[in-house]
């Protein structure tokens, strides 16, 4: 399987306290780069800090990204210490399900809209406008299987996911020609230990590690990703 250096690359990976994120933010580590990795709350930080003894290459930045300023404050930050954007995966996101559309409280469809949809725009908004200065970067944000496909019981998440993955596609359709790629994935469930904690009784051996996704986020990170644009790659494991 090919390596991939991203040297001298500045990474910033939102959501980066999650099994996912810290997955992909070791990753981008160990392949050299440095990296601004985004978390929520403090609870986050001993784990975090514990990454960061391994590497001096990490900046840690607590933000709120459904609120429009903290993805100002973000992005001023990373340019201060660093100049530029390189990389952006956005890892942030969250689930809630099992009520048909009939007994779905507002709240509950609202708190989807914002932690998977708003930030992914908010964040786009911000970081691509960057990028559009630069005349390069790499995008890719993490969607889900049922963003494609409705199946009854999760209308607030999947109509979230999936407006992730139109934004992917109006996004790119806009700075393509700027020397710009943006993505997205599709993981099915993902074999982390919150998800297993949820799920005891589910075949685990059909589920998408983390590991395999970080390396489809490092192939669209990467030059050979070049060609691709506005795409949603499916990342199911045997799922």
């Amino acid at each position: 399987m090919k390596d991939y250096d991203f040297s001298g690359k500045i990474v910033l990976v939102t959501g980066g306290s999650g099994g996912l994120g810290i997955e992909v933010g070791q990753a981008f580590l160990k392949a050299g780069a440095s990296l601004v990795l985004t978390y929520f709350s403090d609870s986050s930080l001993p784990l975090l800090q514990k990454i960061c003894h391994l590497s001096k290459n990490v900046f840690l930045l607590r933000g709120d990204f459904r609120k429009e300023e903290d993805a100002k404050i973000l992005v001023s930050a990373i340019l201060q210490k660093f100049g530029r954007i390189d990389i952006f995966t956005n890892v942030i996101g969250g689930y809630i399900a099992g009520k048909p559309v009939t007994k779905t409280d507002e709240k509950e469809w609202q708190e989807m809209m914002d932690l998977n949809l708003k930030t992914t725009f908010l964040l786009s908004k911000h970081v691509v406008a960057q990028m559009v200065k630069q005349s390069s970067g790499k995008v890719i944000h993490v969607a889900a299987r049922p963003g494609l496909k409705g199946s009854g019981f999760d209308a607030a998440y999947v109509a979230s996911k999936s407006g992730v993955v139109r934004l992917v596609e109006s996004l790119s359709e806009e700075v393509k020609s700027e020397g710009i790629n943006v993505n997205c994935i599709l993981p099915s469930i993902i074999d982390t230990k919150e998800n297993r904690t949820a799920m005891p009784d589910a075949d685990h051996t059909k589920w998408v590690k983390p590991s395999d996704i970080a390396r489809v986020i490092f192939f669209l990170a990467s030059d050979d990703a070049k060609p691709i644009n506005g795409a949603a790659i499916p990342v199911y494991g045997l799922a």
